[in-house]
């Protein structure tokens, strides 16, 4: 249970400091920006994988975590 609020706080401070680096009208609030942040984290890991940066199974560090969440920040831009 600690292990999942761990992960929710930890991708709240990505979505925060992701929201930060582009500036910009963004719909949703607190509990979308920690979605974005944690699904930042696994998007950012793909994207190194992807690319070689990362290992199979290795986690993506935090600076990947957050050009993670941003990329999925202009995603949800576009969409919403």
């Amino acid at each position: 249970m600690l292990h999942m609020i761990g992960h929710a706080l930890v991708g709240l401070v990505i979505g925060v400091i992701a929201k930060l680096l582009l500036p910009g009208a963004d719909p949703g609030g607190f509990i979308v920006t920690a979605i974005i942040g944690m699904a930042g984290g696994w998007f950012g890991g793909w994207i190194g994988r992807t690319l070689g940066w990362y290992k199979p199974g290795q986690p993506a560090g935090f600076g990947m975590s957050v050009v993670g969440a941003m990329a999925l920040l202009l995603i949800y831009r576009l969409v919403a």
